[in-house]
């Protein structure tokens, strides 16, 4: 079992930046892939970023990569996104995951565990 805890979100301007982390407890963190996603209002729940295990790999959805980093200290039991450049249709509420699987995916359904997500808003 992992228990998966976002912090960071918040109210942030277009052009500004946010990092989000999520804190992890339970199981061996550096066994898990884990994965950034979000939810706006009306829509399904889309992929924004995920890490391998060993963080040296990383993948994004086309609609953030240059503007958002996903980065994990193993040690901490961590995982971040870093958010550069924000656009308003970046609002939405980001939610953590982990994944067991044995590589990287932008499947939410392959994913074990979730955190309670963390409200992201940018204002134009």
């Amino acid at each position: 079992q992992v228990q998966l805890v976002e912090s960071g979100g918040g109210l942030v301007q277009a052009g500004g930046s946010l990092r989000l982390s999520c804190a992890a407890s339970g199981r061996t963190f550096s066994s898990y892939v884990m994965g950034w996603f979000r939810q706006a209002p009306g829509k399904e729940r889309e992929f924004v970023a995920a890490n391998s295990r060993s963080g040296l790999t990383t993948y994004y959805a086309d609609s953030v990569k240059g503007r958002f980093t996903i980065s994990r200290d193993n040690a901490k039991n961590t995982v971040f996104l870093q958010m550069n450049s924000v656009k308003p249709e970046d609002t939405a509420v980001y939610y953590c995951a982990a994944s067991s699987g044995a590589t990287w995916t932008q499947r939410a359904s392959y994913y074990n565990y979730w955190g309670q997500g963390t409200q992201v808003t940018v204002s134009s």
